[in-house]
Parts: C-alpha cells; structure tokens; sequence
C-alpha cells in the first residue's frame, strides 16, 4: 500500500533516541524528508539524518527544546528552509518519571508539564500556523494509556498525558477549516533503549507481572507502534480526524 508520504517534510520531537528515533526512521523508509528533533540526545538524532540521507532520503536533525518559545520558532524556520513546509508533525516529546505521589515536590512536577502539556502545545502551535499557511497537513500525537485510565505511581505523568487527548480533540475541531488533521496513538509499555525508566525496572520478576497485564502476553515493540503513526500522518487517512487510536496489546480497551 503506498501510503504517499514520500517527499513529505516531517518533524518528529524526542527522536534522537527510543521509539521517537524509530518513528523518524519509518518516515524516512516511506520516502519523507525526516527532521530528527532532538533536546538533549543529539549523537542519536544525528546517526539517525545520516542513516537516512544514506539512503536517499532528505533528512536533518534539528535541536528543539519544545520549552522554549524562540527555540520552537528557530527549530521550525531551519526545518522549512531545509527542508521545506512542514506537512506531518509528530508530537513524541515527553517526560515520564515514577513515585508515590504524596512523596514528591511540587518543584518534580514541573518538568513534566513543561515538557509533556506546555511544549507540545507550544510545538503544535507554531507547526499548525505555517500549515494553515500552507494549505493543511497533519498533527499525531503520542500518549500513554496511562493518560485514560491512570496508574499508581504515574500520577503526574498520567494527568499531563492525558492532555494529549483533549488537545487532539480539540485541535481536530478548530483547524479542520485549514485542511489539519489531528489525531493521537494511544500506546502501552514498548520496549526501547528507554524502557527501564518507562516500566519501574527489568528484573524478570516485575517484567513477569507487567507482561500478564497484557491480553497479548507480550510488551510492544517500536515496528508495532510506527503502521499506526504512518497511517494517520497518511492522505490515505485524510477522512480521520480527531481520533485516538489504541496500540497496545489490550492493556486498555476504550
């Protein structure tokens, strides 16, 4: 099936590292102009622009620190002049973090939300002004299921999560008369070079316990996640909007 995102200019956030890098790389198989957004793992993002322009495919990697209102603009002014206008915005960005919620600080919260709600707000408006300038295009974001139906120990992560889905939703609602769809993959624990800070260790015995909460008695893998992203990012999908779609393994099922 030709998904026609070949010489689509895509920006990914967190994707010099994990299942963001994976994303950004799938793109890029497809035949899109791939920029690798990256905050802090810049070796990952650069590795992965240079495995892609290898292989035929226009790609960059590109710093955006999604807290920052000037480096969300400086980020997406490189992106179009290099690349040209962004079609396909991938919002992966994010920080997860673990604890009891009554023995954190209020001061462990906040890069959370700046990162998880602020920044991706902030990316998908910045985005969403040059694509309604350019005539449309299309926003998936990446969500936790924690984020619908909450877990102990990730109660911060789940709330800021869980804005994901009212963002979608709403951006779904109001950009439409630009031609910009949103929608949002909703996934379970995928195993990545991230995992152990996702799933609280890797011991067998917690790795045991975790697996049985999954119908499908096994974690995600990054290539069951990506189908799902591509899709939506897809003019195959141009009738899909607003929409969370669920990648993983039954843990929840809406």
């Amino acid at each position: 099936m030709d998904l026609q995102l070949a010489g689509t200019t895509v920006l990914v956030t967190g994707a010099g590292q994990g299942l963001g890098r994976a994303i950004g790389e799938a793109f890029a198989a497809e035949g899109a102009q791939v920029a690798f957004g990256y905050n802090t793992s810049s070796a990952g993002a650069e590795e992965a622009a240079e495995a892609a322009r290898a292989a035929g495919v226009k790609a960059i990697a590109v710093a955006v620190d999604t807290r920052e209102d000037a480096a969300v603009a400086r980020a997406v002014t490189t992106v179009e002049s290099e690349l040209g206008p962004i079609g396909v915005l991938v919002n992966n960005a994010a920080v997860t973090s673990r604890g009891r919620f009554l023995e954190r600080s209020a001061d462990e919260f906040a890069a959370e939300i700046d990162v998880t709600v602020t920044g991706t707000v902030r990316i998908s408006h910045a985005v969403a002004r040059r694509m309604a300038e350019h005539g449309g295009g299309a926003i998936v974001s990446l969500m936790g299921d924690s984020g619908r139906v909450g877990e102990s120990g990730l109660t911060v992560t789940a709330t800021a999560r869980s804005s994901t889905l009212g963002l979608t939703k709403s951006l779904a609602k109001e950009l439409a008369r630009h031609g910009i769809r949103a929608n949002a993959v909703s996934i379970g624990l995928v195993q990545t070079d991230r995992f152990s800070d996702h799933a609280g260790g890797t011991d067998d015995e917690r790795l045991k316990k975790i697996t049985a909460l999954y119908p499908l008695r096994r974690l995600g893998r990054p290539e069951d996640v990506t189908p799902t992203i591509l899709l939506l990012a897809s003019p195959c999908s141009s009738w899909t909007t607003g929409q969370v779609v669920s990648v993983n393994g039954g843990f929840a099922m809406p």
